[in-house]
């Protein structure tokens, strides 16, 4: 039987079961700003925008880059579908600045709708530096 104190939480991406646990606390960013989420949560369906997800159980918080997908909020359980999520051990910091690159060069010669998805790429690297902790 599940802690009564806890929500559960599973995120999943298309290449694997990300997070299955229990937390005190749930923040990341959807497309209307960012949300925190305790257990008994009103029902809840929402877009989830590039950001930091963070976990918290115990007062101790890890974090990983969530990026884009859809989350379901129940009152006692999170289900979030993610485009991609990656704990800050595992981010390729070179790969990451490259796609800085790629995204700032892109967004300074491209028409209105690439430059949206230039943009976009850019956050999400720029995610991945700040949580490899190398920007």
């Amino acid at each position: 039987m599940a802690d009564e104190r806890y929500i559960r939480l599973k995120v999943y991406s298309p290449s694997r079961i990300f997070f299955e646990g229990e937390a005190d606390l749930v923040e990341f960013t959807t497309t209307e700003g960012d949300i925190g989420i305790y257990r008994n949560h009103i029902p809840l369906t929402v877009v989830v925008a590039p950001g930091i997800l963070r976990i918290t159980k115990d007062g101790e918080t890890r974090e990983a880059s969530l990026l884009d997908g859809f989350a379901t909020i129940l009152p006692e359980e999170i289900v979030v579908l993610s485009e991609a999520c990656e704990w800050p051990e595992e981010i390729d910091v070179n790969r990451a600045e490259e796609a800085r690159i790629r995204a700032e060069r892109r967004m300074h010669s491209e028409t209105e709708t690439n430059y949206s998805r230039a943009e976009l790429a850019l956050r999400r690297a720029l995610i991945r530096l700040r949580l490899a902790g190398k920007e």
